[in-house]
């Protein structure tokens, strides 16, 4: 199995064809189907179905297409680190952020990147956290921000925030509770909207409501923060949710936040990266600028309901 072979593959996927592919790899076709046909035989199976319409991955190429990512993923990084100056960082570098954590994060982010480290480029990726953890593992990015549930010791971790979960509906709702705090229990009773196991709020919900003796009982999974807070507006129920990804709603007056006890939920928002791929300098630099960022933004308070962690 060949480097060129993995190239070709992710190429005519990416693309869906195998002549539009040929074309972006200025391969003949006949040459690049040739490539292909000796990868099928190698592994002994069919990874793509053909048609007159373009190529589509079978699930063996599905699994395929994953691992040829990464380790395509993996040489550059390798000839960068070689390549590349300390002092003068370059290259590129792949950040992995939670759809609940990006809304306070990506935007300084990548304004500190750019005034900072202009020969580096910053790939943002926003998935749920089980995704990034799974790409995290894999070596498809080179790092990730991720919530301590207490099952990151695979990764070299880098505490940055912690942050409450507070009950938050709509303004006028007959959900909005009638004191200036709700219960955990009182919450729990409520119609909520919450995104699916997978998701890193999700379990530390489960956790705190299992250790109270309590349970979720009427729920409406969504797992995208922008249908989420749709729902929110359209007044289908409440929330437990960090204040971050809601803020300007909350600070226009259209979604009302709540402290949460008996007892408070809180999550702790970690940097993690691989402990066996190693960081380019790229990769090291970014880390170190993601903390800087931090900092400056619970500073400010640009980051609400976040406390700096040591």
């Amino acid at each position: 199995m060949e480097l060129r072979q993995l190239r070709y593959f992710v190429a005519i996927v990416d693309h869906g064809s195998l002549s539009r592919a040929a074309l972006v790899l200025h391969v003949a076709q006949p040459a690049l189907t040739q490539q292909l046909r000796q990868l099928e035989e190698e592994l002994g199976a069919q990874l793509l179905h053909r048609s007159a319409h373009g190529v589509l991955s079978t699930d063996a190429g599905k699994i395929f297409y994953e691992h040829a990512q990464a380790i395509l993923k993996q040489v550059a990084d390798a000839r960068s680190a070689v390549t590349q100056s300390t002092t003068r960082p370059s290259g590129s570098v792949t950040l992995g952020l939670p759809h609940s954590i990006s809304g306070a994060l990506a935007l300084p982010l990548l304004t500190a990147a750019r005034a900072t480290y202009p020969e580096i480029t910053l790939q943002l990726t926003e998935e749920i956290s089980g995704n990034l953890n799974e790409q995290l593992k894999s070596g498809r990015l080179n790092l990730a921000v991720l919530f301590d549930d207490g099952q990151l010791t695979g990764f070299e971790t880098t505490p940055l925030v912690e942050e409450d979960l507070m009950y938050i509906c709509r303004a006028g709702s007959g959900w909005v509770p009638p004191d200036q705090a709700i219960s955990l229990g009182a919450a729990l009773a409520s119609t909520l909207i919450l995104p699916a196991q997978q998701h890193g709020v999700r379990p530390l919900i489960e956790q705190a409501a299992g250790s109270a003796g309590l349970a979720l009982a009427n729920i409406i999974e969504i797992n995208s923060i922008a249908i989420l807070k749709s729902a929110l507006l359209a007044d289908m129920g409440a929330t437990l949710l960090p204040l971050a990804p809601l803020r300007a709603e909350i600070d226009s007056g259209a979604l009302i936040a709540t402290p949460v006890h008996s007892p408070a939920i809180r999550r702790k928002v970690t940097l993690c990266a691989s402990r066996n791929i190693p960081l380019t300098n790229a990769a090291s630099a970014i880390s170190r600028l993601v903390r800087e960022v931090t900092e400056m933004l619970c500073t400010n308070g640009k980051w609400p309901g976040a406390q700096l962690l040591e």
